[in-house]
């Protein structure tokens, strides 16, 4: 079997220096006993997963970059793990004690803990959040959020609330944010997003009516875009550009 050594620090994956995430049976540096968080299987390989106390610096042989970046380097299967990895420090550094009774909590199975006092179970939470691609034609709705770090444009997006089925939020969210509604919603796709811990579902809608209204709290710009006269618009990273690209393919 082939181990995988998942090592994380302030969002930042180690890296070996030509890239890779690092293998072999013994880990690629010494690591203290509470840096090891826990150990999951995919296939054939296991991968050992740590919460480094300090970042690596100063060796040839590794580096750290952060994970999104990774997107560039690793192959679909080792981003999706080191995903899964970054969740799964994200939830050990948030459960270290149970919210019903105070008591620590302890690794019961490798995605999983238990509490030590009433022995509830805690499984890893999803913040579920809505991304549609909205269509006029041979136009597309795009909109650029204050919270990008970046100049582009991307799409409609928004989080799930309590009791609300996901086209219903796709509705609220559109109308929310900039004003109008719309119909005949579509799943698209949906794409594990660990930043820190979510899942987005992708979703096409097509413009029903309204003028657009940006909501300026989120929102500091946008528009309907021409195929021929588009902004910046998101990495491949991100399931918003597979969204509009199989709309500019289509």
């Amino acid at each position: 079997m082939e181990h995988l050594h998942l090592a994380y620090c302030q969002g930042d994956l180690l890296l070996t220096a030509d890239g890779s995430i690092p293998s072999g049976e013994r880990a690629p540096l010494p690591m203290q006993p509470w840096e090891h968080v826990t150990d999951i299987i995919s296939g054939e390989r296991c991968c050992h997963i740590y919460r480094l106390t300090h970042p690596v610096t100063g060796r040839d042989n590794l580096r750290m970059m952060p994970l999104r970046k990774t997107y560039q380097l690793l192959s679909p299967e080792d981003y999706s793990l080191a995903g899964k990895g970054a969740e799964l420090v994200y939830f050990d550094s948030t459960t270290r004690h149970c919210g019903v009774c105070g008591s620590p909590n302890r690794w019961q199975t490798p995605i999983s803990k238990q509490c030590t006092g009433c022995g509830k179970e805690w499984w890893p939470s999803l913040a579920v959040a809505i991304i549609v691609r909205i269509t006029r034609g041979d136009e597309i709705l795009l909109v650029h959020a204050k919270s990008f770090r970046g100049n582009f444009h991307g799409l409609v997006a928004g989080f799930v609330e309590t009791g609300e089925t996901l086209e219903e939020c796709v509705r609220r969210e559109v109308m929310e944010e900039t004003g109008i509604t719309v119909r005949n919603i579509r799943y698209f796709a949906s794409q594990p997003w660990p930043f820190p811990s979510g899942l987005m579902v992708g979703f096409t809608a097509d413009y029903e009516s309204g003028q657009i209204r940006l909501q300026r709290e989120e929102l500091s710009g946008g528009g309907w875009f021409r195929r021929d006269r588009l902004p910046e618009i998101p990495d491949k990273a991100s399931i918003a550009r597979r969204l509009i690209d199989d709309w500019l393919q289509s």
